[in-house]
């Protein structure tokens, strides 16, 4: 089979949870199919970084250099006109589209990951134009996809309900976690050094600061603590040393409690989860919830909002709190960090948890739907 990866969105280092699913997959599709072709199609931004998965992985990479990701029209040209042209130049045979998007024809099986519909569910988080342009570009991409594949079972349901796909076309894939690595003891101290936590327990928030994050709604949570019972709240993720974090932080008068790191190197990220006790996810919306299990396989304890697809992924082991409810999330967070016999049991059932979740079977459920798809197009 000759396999072509739309990798169009990325720009390496800053396209979040969809970087890591493709990225991740793809070298576990690999490590199980030695017949494959994979062609990767990349964008100018992605070509001009040089090496990383979309060559490594691949036994071909093709540099559309009309297209950009920080274009939306130059990227809607490439997804819509230029990859279809080059994919069928290419003669690839199954088409995946990893991130939402999809080219809308072509002479080629299309397989659409659709991660979820927050245009739909949240719009008041999308920018207008955003929300405009994924409105007319989504839904007829995955009602011209040949297959559709989603994270969870509340996603699906999203996408039956809002985009009246058949439910058998969907095929529900839950992403997967990869192993945590050892982390070096004087790793950790050095961050500790460099968050000035001292003995005090951490509450890490690791979100890009996007609307639908809520990270805004964290802070007032924070403040609601009493300053003798407040861990540290260090927050990284793109954006998070920017925009109105800052400045809510000085409002609140948290600046002793609070860390506002940006983006960090994945070797810090892992010291900062290897010394912290709770994660803190009071999100809005997700299709899937990696967050709270990457955290659940490092054995943190996890506060998130109560929201179907974390009830479904995140299960028992996870604290539950109303996202809009500043009153909630403190209470959540004061629960974890009480000195209650049950955390351990927590942490445990947290660790056998994430560990259902692996690549390995994400790969081999995708493969599935790969063949699947190609052998019914060569039936008709």
């Amino acid at each position: 089979m000759h396999l072509g990866l739309d990798l169009l969105f990325l720009v390496p280092g800053a396209s979040g949870g969809r970087e890591t699913y493709a990225r991740e997959l793809l070298a576990a599709i690999r490590a199980q199919r030695d017949d494959l072709r994979v062609t990767t199609f990349v964008n100018r931004e992605t070509a001009a970084i040089g090496h990383g998965f979309w060559r490594d992985l691949a036994d071909n990479t093709v540099v559309l250099r009309g297209a950009s990701a920080l274009d939306r029209r130059r990227w809607a040209l490439g997804e819509l006109v230029l990859l279809p042209r080059a994919a069928a130049r290419e003669k690839v045979e199954v088409l995946h589209c990893p991130a939402n998007f999809a080219p809308l024809h072509g002479p080629f099986v299309r397989v659409l990951t659709l991660h979820d519909l927050i245009f739909r569910r949240l719009p008041d988080t999308v920018p207008t134009p955003l929300r405009w342009g994924t409105e007319a570009t989504v839904p007829p991409a995955a009602r011209r996809a040949h297959r559709v594949i989603t994270g969870s079972d509340a996603a699906r349901d999203d996408i039956v309900a809002e985009l009246k796909l058949r439910r058998d076309l969907i095929d529900v894939i839950p992403h997967g976690i990869a192993p945590p690595p050892e982390v070096p003891e004087a790793a950790v101290e050095r961050m500790r050094g460099r968050l000035g936590a001292g003995g005090r327990p951490i509450a890490l928030s690791v979100a890009t600061d996007v609307p639908h994050k809520n990270l805004t709604g964290l802070l007032p949570a924070v403040a609601l603590l009493a300053p003798e019972e407040r861990p540290l709240f260090v927050f990284a993720g793109f954006g998070t040393d920017a925009g109105a974090l800052p400045g809510l932080v000085a409002e609140l008068g948290l600046e002793n409690d609070v860390r506002l790191l940006g983006a960090v190197a994945p070797d810090d990220l892992e010291a900062l989860y290897a010394q912290s006790d709770v994660l803190v996810a009071p999100t809005l919306y997700e299709g899937f919830g990696l967050p709270a299990l990457e955290a659940m396989a490092r054995g943190l304890l996890v506060a998130c909002s109560d929201l179907p697809v974390l009830r479904e992924v995140a299960g028992e082991e996870a604290e539950l709190m109303d996202p809009h409810d500043p009153a909630s999330i403190a209470a959540a967070v004061r629960r974890l960090l009480s000195d209650d016999a049950d955390h351990e049991r927590r942490r445990q059932a947290g660790r056998e948890r994430a560990a259902r979740y692996t690549w390995a079977a994400a790969a081999t459920q995708t493969l599935r739907v790969f063949d699947e798809a190609a052998a019914a197009r060569s039936r008709r």
